[in-house]
């Protein structure tokens, strides 16, 4: 009876430890996390293909009525398929089907309090998030800490770009997420400024495979978030904005009313590059928070600012580029900064009525005037009070702009995701799309706010602008960016330049150091429904005829997307069907050599295509390329070139 009652005692152990460990697997059966309880504390760990992707890694958070962080006791698992359809104006495709495995892992504090973990575990993704219900009389919560961690395996590798110090830059502007990329590091290098690294965040764990950290669904209601620097002892740790964003004011810690949740943190893993560029785990798991006004329509827009710079907001040069707009069939003009003071308001009237008997709308800047920086240019406190905007954006509508580009924002603290978020719900009100510029990442915006377009947090095409350093690493920067910063967000890279010189009279100044073809190129490989061309009205006589209709119907909306072959840095090659299913290949080229590609697309077996590339002498070039019955083709990248393969009609 003894050596029974010691057995069942052994047998009731084991279950209560094994009822502490669950492990989900993604519908294809490749990718398993496991969550773990031992010791009152909670981590989870990733595999794919039987590859450790994510060593077991801390879950928690620190909040003003409980830790969650220790002392945890389990209150059980909820496991489930789900899976839902939706579609997505703008994007890398448009009707995405989402298949998952969902664990909810309910857990209590000391206090009892309650806490559910809530998992997603796709194919190739995993999401993840922190709800916290109303108990008793507690009926909101400030979260002071995330002790969530992402412990990565030893020969891991790094993409990352560093957050900057906080008011520091032009006009205490910083930070304003345009730091530079640095490729293939080691774990153990410390970030450049020492506050770690912006969101998203690329890995390569050798032979293994890739992974992408990011965040999702941030909205009024949190914080915007970064990681850490490297700890052996922990990994990488999710971070609060710096105290010192905003001049330090307002809180950098989590304010919430309850039940509350969390921002989703984002996991994409694969044994190659294409689940990275492919993923649309950003966009899978929020919802739409309102429904658009009108039908926001995609397409291409001219920017005189790039290269005709201030002295270029004026009535005769904004027609000389909505003449340009016109020309090129594009749908959008965009006035940058100053025209309220340069042109006035009424004139503004008038130009907008000119641009449209030309077919083209305008888009129109405004400073964001938060009092986080010193930047002067106008209009001016006009997006920072609900009051002040409504107004207007009733003016806006009124005189048939499409919409505006607001620039210089503060920091990642909760106040100013709320500013973005306030922005965006009231321009939806007046039928206005809105891009983002001096800003943070987009987290899932695309399907949370349907007149959200685009931001920039990215260091862009302005540099190219203003130093020949800059435009040197052009190439390198949109190589980088279909791996990260565009495979998770839209990106306003602010304009594919045609003019061989950065300067109005295309002779003066530092050149541009990419080709034709490869400008072309990265209006493809480049994400985002309104796309910058950034043509100069000598580019309507200078361009060949063949580069010149390209850019005319180049599109900015998907169907479909598909990663045919690169590496972060180095060069790409990515294939896109057009929102009307006409099929292109994107190629660019970031390194000294030219590279001999096999472009595989089997949609396209057998047909005519046309095929631009750099020829090394004769520089761009326009010629038909058939298409091998197997769905292949030979391709040739230039250094510093692009390559094009577009469906014929």
């Amino acid at each position: 009876m003894k050596k029974t009652l010691t057995t069942l005692v052994l047998l009731a152990a084991m279950l209560a430890a094994t009822a502490q460990t669950r492990t989900v697997t993604s519908p294809d059966g490749h990718l398993t996390m496991t969550v773990s309880l031992a010791d009152g504390r909670a981590t989870y760990s990733i595999a794919y293909d039987g590859h450790t992707m994510l060593e077991p890694s801390a879950l928690g958070l620190e909040t003003s009525m409980g830790d969650f962080t220790q002392g945890l006791r389990l209150d059980g698992f909820d496991e489930q398929p789900v899976s839902w359809r939706y579609t997505l104006r703008q994007g890398k495709k448009r009707d995405i089907s989402f298949e998952a495995r969902r664990l909810a892992v309910n857990v209590q504090n000391q206090k009892r309090q309650p806490m559910t973990i809530e998992f997603y575990v796709a194919n190739n993704d995993v999401a993840f998030r922190y709800l916290l219900p109303q108990t008793g009389d507690t009926a909101c919560v400030t979260i002071d800490r995330e002790t969530t961690a992402f412990r990565l395996p030893a020969e891991t590798t790094t993409f990352l770009t560093p957050q900057s110090d906080p008011m520091v830059g032009w006009m205490q502007s910083k930070p304003s997420y345009e730091e530079e990329y640095r490729p293939d590091r080691p774990l153990s290098e410390r970030s450049q400024f020492g506050h770690g690294y912006t969101f998203p965040c690329l890995f390569r764990m050798g032979q293994k495979g890739w992974l992408l950290l990011s965040e999702t669904g941030t909205d009024g209601r949190y914080p915007g978030c970064r990681l850490s620097d490297w700890s052996e002892r922990e990994g990488y740790t999710v971070s609060f904005p710096m105290e010192g964003e905003c001049r330090g004011w307002g809180s950098s810690t989590a304010a919430m009313v309850l039940p509350g949740a969390t921002a989703f943190r984002t996991i994409t893993v694969g044994s190659t590059l294409s689940p990275i560029v492919e993923t649309t785990i950003a966009t899978d798991v929020v919802e739409p928070k309102y429904e658009p006004s009108c039908d926001y329509k995609a397409g291409r827009y001219t920017w005189s600012w790039l290269v005709w710079q201030d002295e270029s907001i004026n009535w005769d040069d904004q027609v000389q580029f909505i003449d340009v707009a016109s020309a090129m069939g594009f749908e959008y003009c965009l006035v940058d900064c100053a025209w309220d003071q340069n042109i006035g308001y009424e004139r503004m009237e008038q130009l907008a009525a000119y641009a449209r008997g030309k077919g083209v709308s305008l888009l129109l800047w405004y400073n964001s005037n938060g009092f986080g920086n010193d930047a002067p240019q106008t209009p001016k406190h006009k997006m920072s009070t609900s009051a002040a905007r409504r107004k207007e954006m009733a003016w806006l509508k009124s005189i048939g702009a499409a919409g505006i580009k607001v620039d210089f924002f503060q920091g990642d603290k909760q106040h100013t995701m709320q500013l973005y978020e306030d922005i965006l719900r009231d321009a939806n009100d007046f039928g206005l799309q809105v891009i983002f510029h001096g800003c943070t990442l987009p987290r899932g915006w695309e399907r949370m706010f349907p007149n959200f377009v685009a931001a920039e947090a990215v260091l862009a095409s302005e540099n190219v602008y203003f130093t020949d350093y800059h435009a040197q690493k052009e190439a390198f920067e949109l190589t980088m960016h279909p791996f990260c910063r565009n495979a998770v967000a839209s990106m306003d890279w602010g304009g594919t330049i045609m003019n061989q010189y950065l300067s109005k009279d295309n002779k003066s100044r530092h050149k541009r150091y990419t080709t034709d073809t490869f400008e072309m190129a990265a209006a493809i490989t480049i994400q985002t429904s309104l796309q910058c061309i950034a043509m100069q009205p000598n580019n309507l006589t200078d361009l060949p005829q063949h580069e010149r209709d390209l850019l005319s119907r180049v599109p900015t909306t998907w169907q479909q997307t598909r990663l045919l072959e690169g590496y972060p840095g180095r060069y790409v090659l990515l294939a896109r069907q057009s929102s009307a299913g006409r099929w292109y290949v994107a190629g660019l080229n970031a390194e000294g050599e030219a590279r001999e590609l096999t472009v595989s697309l089997p949609e396209l077996a057998g047909q005519a295509v046309n095929y631009y590339y750099d020829d090394a002498r004769k520089g761009p070039q326009l010629r038909q390329l058939t298409v091998s019955k197997k769905g292949t083709a030979r391709v040739t990248l230039q250094p510093n070139g692009g390559i094009i393969l577009e469906q014929a009609q």
